[in-house]
Parts: structure tokens; sequence; C-alpha cells
């Protein structure tokens, strides 16, 4: 048994918040796809279709990553509400909780109110010199 859980918010998937867990803030705790294709999306980070970073600031390159993610997924004929997971690796948690309402901020203009389950772990170093944030992410279309 699930419990309750959350409206439907795509016919592909349904959004899984057992009220045992309380409500979650940003994230969904659970997504149950229901799709026919699953599309893996490599770490994404931020910069520009020349390769290059969009800059030295963490919101910035955050930003550019979410947009990189949801071009590879509208590519493959869907949309950010296709998007079932995040993992997010930035190398410094602390810079991400100091900007959290500019990330916010920068989460809602490319993902809108779209919450998938998110996970965010801090490592040491990025492969890219200077990234500071990378996300993979996983859409059912």
């Amino acid at each position: 048994m699930r419990g309750r859980f959350a409206i439907l918010t795509n016919m592909d998937f349904e959004i899984i918040n057992p009220t045992e867990l309380g409500s979650p803030k940003g994230y969904s705790n659970g997504i149950l796809a229901k799709g026919n294709s699953i599309l893996f999306i490599a770490g994404q980070i931020g910069w520009n279709s020349e390769q290059k970073l969009v800059g030295e600031g963490f919101v910035e390159q955050f930003e550019q990553a979410l947009r990189n993610i949801k071009t590879i997924v509208e590519s493959a004929s869907g949309g950010v509400t296709n998007i079932c997971r995040f993992t997010i690796y930035v190398t410094d948690k602390s810079e991400y909780v100091a900007k959290i309402k500019k990330v916010g901020e920068a989460y809602r203009r490319v993902m809108g109110k779209h919450f998938p389950a998110m996970t965010l772990l801090e490592i040491k170093s990025l492969l890219e010199a200077g990234a500071k944030v990378e996300i993979e992410a996983t859409a059912v279309i």
C-alpha cells in the first residue's frame, strides 16, 4: 500500500508524496513512471553551445545546467513535466544553501512549478575546471 498521494500532473506519471512523510518542499518523494520511453540524461554543467561556462556564479551555472537538460528533453519530444528525477552535484553545499532563494528563482524560470524526485550531493570537484554544479536527470516520454 502506497498511502495517499498527490493528483496526476502528467499522463505519463504520478507524483507520490505519502502523507506519512510530510509535505516535501521543492521536490517530490517519488515518481511512478507510466510512459513508454525512458530518457537518461548525462550530467549537465552550466556551459553553452560552445562548451564554455556561462560564468563563475553558482546560480547562473545552475540555471544553464537546467536549460541544457530542458533542451535535451525537448529534443526527445518531451517537456520539463516529463522529468522524473534529478541528481544534483555541487562542489560547495554552503554556497547552494546561501543562494537558495536565487536558486529557486532560477529553477522556476526553467522548470516552472514541476518538482521531480531530487537528490543533492556535495562532491570534492567536477571534471570541468570552474564548474560548480552538475545535474543528471531521468525523463519518461
